[in-house]
């Protein structure tokens, strides 16, 4: 159970076989799902969300895949139990990641430049003031690579131990209410107070990865996307990675679990 995404928020695994023939499988397939409507570019035409572009049943497996497997996912599991796989994302970013959109502030920009737009999964903002609820308490954030990529092409940000002062800050907001209220609580103020002492504290790391490389992040730890280095060069088809991140059926095992 133990182990660097445990003590330090995440953890590279160097591809094995049995993701690079999942990786073989799903990416051609998957990369031409990107040029209909689900491929929609975003931040000047620089990043693709490709939220749940991946139709993979709960083992992980797609366009006549095996089920997704390796050290990272076991490595996951032992912590979390073997929840089903959504649905993956396939984010995709391209040289100049990130230009700005049209409808984008200038502030949330900068953010993006500056701090990799670094946040943490599950709390969605909401509203016209974007408050932010745990509305999605995710077990993991398991990233596998899908294409070559330079490491200065937008790759992953984590902030190591960013997870211990997150899980400090979100024991205290809901150290009041039981799990089943939480959902509707706002806790806008004491994450981004938190998210201030990771940046001043915890050391930020990029993480660049090769097709079959997995990254498993922790559920609390915060990251982010690093902008497009000057020069770097991808895969015709972008950095892509492809990420999984179930969900827990108990919300109190957001808190509970390591």
């Amino acid at each position: 159970m133990s182990g660097p995404w445990l003590d330090r928020g995440w953890q590279v695994f160097p591809a094995e076989p049995v993701v690079e023939a999942w990786v073989a499988a799903i990416r051609g397939p998957v990369l031409s799902r990107l040029d209909g409507p689900a491929g929609a570019r975003r931040h000047g035409n620089t990043w693709t969300p490709g939220v749940d572009l991946i139709p993979n049943d709960a083992a992980g497996r797609a366009f006549g895949s095996g089920p997704l497997a390796g050290a990272a996912l076991a490595m996951a599991r032992s912590v979390t139990g073997d929840l089903p796989l959504h649905p993956g994302q396939l984010s995709v970013t391209y040289p100049g990641y990130p230009k700005r959109d049209p409808d984008e502030s200038e502030a949330n920009h900068r953010f993006r430049r500056l701090r990799d737009a670094a946040h943490l999964d599950g709390l969605l903002p909401l509203g016209p003031d974007r408050r932010r609820y745990l509305k999605e308490p995710h077990a993991y954030i398991l990233g596998v690579a899908l294409t070559e990529a330079d490491a200065g092409a937008a790759p992953l940000v984590v902030y190591d131990g960013s997870h211990q002062v997150l899980r400090a800050a979100m024991a205290e907001a809901f150290a009041e209410a039981p799990a089943d209220q939480w959902s509707g609580m706002d806790v806008t103020d004491i994450y981004q107070a938190a998210r201030r002492r990771c940046f001043e504290a915890c050391p930020r790391r990029e993480i660049p990865l090769r097709p079959g490389d997995c990254v498993l992040v922790h559920r609390l730890c915060l990251h982010g996307v690093a902008p497009w280095a000057e020069g770097a060069h991808a895969a015709p088809e972008g950095r892509a990675i492809a990420y999984f991140r179930p969900c827990f059926p108990d919300v109190a095992d957001w808190l509970a679990l390591p």
